[in-house]
């Protein structure tokens, strides 16, 4: 009979003595063992094993600034944030049918962020899951089945979430748009159909209206209008000032919600507002939330308003087992915590402004960048030849800063554009290393 004071497991391991690996044995039992349609980032793939405020480290001890990770917000590894999980983990974990403090103070403090009347929240397990249970709100408050999305957007893995996802539904291995899926263009002020048009925003809210028509030709009414309130996978793209009181306005007279879409935005990453849709002045009636909410630990949130929250209640009830546990509750109230104490949006802010200020001097110098956009820290630099996209410059300017042990991914439909969207602990001094090996990059190629 096994001691369960023994920490070795049945199989003979150890759980503290995990074999430390090669590069190319990990990728060898990865390609053998994992789900096969997962990828690696780089050419020559990087083995992580510590983190710490911008900084990743590898297994010889090299640390890379990470310009990609806007899931460990307030920094890897915060030590306040690892405290409270820690502290909380060792005294009770348990799920939501049992009362406890942590859920409904974090419901308290989040709802406070929010204008009203934004005041009903569920708690889910990933950005995927919330916006998930979006979709199922949306149904159950307009008794309707149509979507409409922005062109190139991802909300999400699940089977309903491809669905609203043209990013997934049109790329490789996608099966193409469903019939109760409306797609609008992109407004995309830079490349899209209304380029350097002072009224775009209101030109690409007037899309809507169509699209929903086109809906009703097929007897699908429309249910609700998912848009990020900053377009990641779009390519880093700014809303255009009036496009969701546009949209919005539209949407509503159907008879649909709004969602705002802030999993990769939220949590004062847009600098100016806490909540990036708050950029364009509207109140969305659903907000969903993920990646950032708990630094890394699996987490989201979907806020609502108390008359569709009503709506949804059918005498099934919502139950998520994890959801809402006092681990995850404690880890966010940290998050939370940090963000206010170590004024994390006001540096999101300043240090967004000055590190967009400095790619647009790039921008200057060097032919190839076509566009600089962003809020914050949530930036996007176009790559082009001329007016063509240049996603092979843009892959080769990743390896080069890599080589130089700094982290950039690209995105966009045509894969050109850089996103850089860091922890938002990430300061000045950080900003110009960055903008200063970019500049030997761009100038060397």
């Amino acid at each position: 009979m096994t001691d369960p004071t023994d920490s070795r497991s049945a199989f003979g391991a150890t759980s503290d003595a995990i074999p430390q690996r090669s590069n190319d044995e990990i990728l060898r039992l990865r390609k053998q063992l994992l789900n096969p349609t997962l990828s690696v980032a780089y050419q020559q793939p990087l083995k992580m094993v510590r983190g710490e405020g911008v900084w990743l480290y590898d297994q010889h001890g090299q640390a890379y600034m990470d310009m990609v990770n806007n899931v460990c917000h307030v920094g890897h590894c915060h030590p306040r944030v690892v405290r409270s999980g820690q502290a909380q983990m060792a005294q009770l974990n348990t799920n939501t049918r049992y009362l406890h403090d942590n859920i409904v103070e974090y419901a308290l403090r989040l709802t406070a962020t929010l204008p009203e009347p934004l005041s009903v929240v569920f708690l889910t397990n990933s950005g995927t899951e919330a916006n998930d249970l979006a979709l199922r709100l949306a149904h159950a408050h307009t008794q309707a089945q149509g979507v409409i999305v922005v062109d190139h957007a991802y909300h999400g893995h699940s089977p309903s979430m491809i669905e609203l996802s043209p990013y997934k539904f049109n790329g490789k291995g996608g099966a193409g748009q469903r019939p109760h899926i409306g797609v609008v263009a992109m407004p995309d002020t830079y490349r899209g159909i209304f380029p350097d048009t002072p009224d775009a925003g209101r030109l690409y809210g007037q899309l809507l209206p169509s699209a929903m028509a086109s809906l009703r030709q097929r007897h699908i009414a429309t249910a609700a209008f998912y848009c990020e309130s900053l377009l990641g996978c779009g390519g880093q793209i700014v809303l255009p000032e009036g496009y969701l009181a546009e949209a919005y306005a539209a949407v509503r007279a159907a008879g649909g919600v709004c969602l705002a879409d802030e999993v990769q935005v939220g949590f004062g990453r847009a600098g100016e507002h806490f909540w990036a849709f708050e950029c364009q002045g509207v109140v969305p009636d659903i907000v969903t939330m993920g990646k950032p909410i708990g630094n890394g630990h699996p987490m989201g949130a979907v806020v609502t308003t108390p008359e569709i929250a009503a709506s949804f209640v059918s005498g099934m009830e919502y139950f998520n087992t994890f959801a809402g546990n006092p681990v995850s509750c404690a880890i966010a109230l940290a998050v939370l915590d940090v963000i206010a104490d170590e004024q994390l949006q006001e540096n999101a802010r300043r240090v967004g402004d000055f590190l967009i200020a400095g790619l647009r001097q790039l921008q200057q110098q060097y032919d190839g960048i076509g566009d600089v956009r962003g809020r914050g820290l949530f930036i996007g630099v176009e790559l082009m030849q001329g007016r063509t996209p240049d996603p092979q410059k843009a892959k080769a300017v990743v390896e080069a800063m890599k080589a130089r042990h700094v982290l950039l991914s690209t995105e966009g439909p045509d894969d050109n554009v850089l996103k850089i969207k860091p922890p938002m602990v990430f300061s000045r001094a950080n900003a110009e290393e960055f903008l200063d090996k970019l500049d030997q990059v761009l100038h060397g190629s």
